[in-house]
């Protein structure tokens, strides 16, 4: 079951406009939907196969993946429409100006935890992400236990492991929703959706068996490239 905020990801970025009782500039017009958007959404079709994801779970979560891609363009096209035309010192501004850390961040997210799927055979415990790991908590085994039990914490969110761009540090951090909690200035390694869409179709409430499932497909070398 979608919850109200990922029901308008896919329905409408204006959607949360609407909730505040003002009009939804988003849908005021075909013009600006046929104006060439700046982000397009990714093929992840090739995670199709994937052991312990089923295809329908999986279509489900590329479909909600490509609403924030569309809601993203429709959100910064109508901004960008709106300044031009003086109306930055309105609600529909304001209200938009903030959802788009929602739905930016629900795209961004989503391409950084698909890209990270996919592969198989382990983390190489001589490259410099497990080498650091080691480093910062003590073993690569006490890393994944600390991020499994953030990804088990109760809620929805997402799990991501951090590099703190100030020192290097390796942190786990829990992500309430999309727009909030990020540290700053930190670099993103490794993501894991711990929203219901994620598993619920394949686990139901058994959350620590997609964690598991997950960890079988991790592409530990685009994780290792994310490391600065």
């Amino acid at each position: 079951m979608l919850n109200r905020r990922e029901f308008l990801a896919i329905t409408g970025a204006g959607g949360a406009a609407l909730l505040f009782g003002i009009p939804n500039p988003l849908h005021a017009s075909t013009e600006k939907e046929e104006k060439t958007m700046p982000y397009a959404a990714k093929d992840y079709s090739k995670l199709i196969g994937m052991e312990g994801f089923s295809e329908t779970l999986l279509k489900n979560h590329f479909t909600l993946y490509q609403g924030y891609v569309t809601n993203t363009n429709k959100v910064l096209d109508t901004l960008g429409q709106m300044l031009k035309d003086g109306k930055t010192a309105t609600p529909e501004f304001a209200e938009l100006k903030r959802r788009l850390g929602w739905e930016f961040n629900g795209m961004r997210l989503h391409e950084y935890y698909f890209e990270n799927l996919g592969k198989k055979g382990g983390m190489n415990k001589e490259g410099s992400l497990a080498k650091k790991m080691t480093e910062d908590f003590g073993s690569y085994e006490m890393w994944e236990k600390d991020f499994k039990a953030v990804g088990a914490m109760r809620g929805i969110g997402w799990a991501v492991l951090y590099q703190d761009s100030a020192n290097g540090r390796l942190i786990n951090f829990w992500i309430n929703e999309h727009d909030v909690s990020h540290p700053a200035g930190c670099n993103p390694l490794l993501i894991m959706d711990v929203f219901e869409h994620a598993f619920m179709i394949d686990y139901g409430l058994k959350r620590a068996d997609y964690i598991e499932a997950f960890f079988k497909n991790i592409d530990w070398a685009a994780a290792e490239a994310r490391l600065k």
